[in-house]
């Protein structure tokens, strides 16, 4: 039986790769230099039946169009802005991605921001750090109950 290829457009943590690497034929796209890319897929075309990337390099349609018998394309982050949808729709490719991964961490560190704005955290603490609490009293700031009634 011929080993299905695995196509990976980006490097990720070294324990899921050699994960990939036991139950794949696993290829590399980023060893190898942009030159030599398309040679690369011409040569590993018909076993390659997935494509694992991220939202900084997905699959777009040159590499779609290069890989006649691929079935599904993996993002292991929240965005698909990389991945040309329409076309794997088209060709009935699935794709697989991390919706919400991200959310509440996103959520948390925007009240924290808004909080460090309003309170000048940043400003207080190098206000400490450098010692000018010495020479007077650090202007106050606003509350954040003020904005939110």
């Amino acid at each position: 039986m011929e080993s299905i290829g695995v196509l990976m457009t980006c490097p990720m943590s070294p324990y899921l790769e050699q994960e990939l690497d036991k139950r794949f034929n696993f290829l590399r796209l980023w060893k190898f230099p942009e030159n030599q890319k398309s040679h690369f897929l011409k040569l590993h075309s018909d076993s390659i039946r997935g494509v694992v990337g991220n939202a900084t390099i997905g699959a777009n349609a040159e590499l779609i169009g290069a890989l006649p018998k691929l079935e599904i394309v993996s993002s292991y982050s929240v965005g698909l802005d990389k991945i040309d949808l329409g076309l794997c729709k088209e060709k009935g490719i699935k794709v697989a991605y991390c919706p919400d991964l991200i959310t509440d961490d996103a959520a948390d560190t925007g009240v924290a921001l808004i909080l460090a704005v309003l309170r000048r955290i940043c400003q207080c603490d190098s206000y400490v750090k450098n010692g000018l609490w010495k020479n007077g009293d650090f202007m106050l700031t606003s509350k954040v109950n003020l904005f939110w009634t």
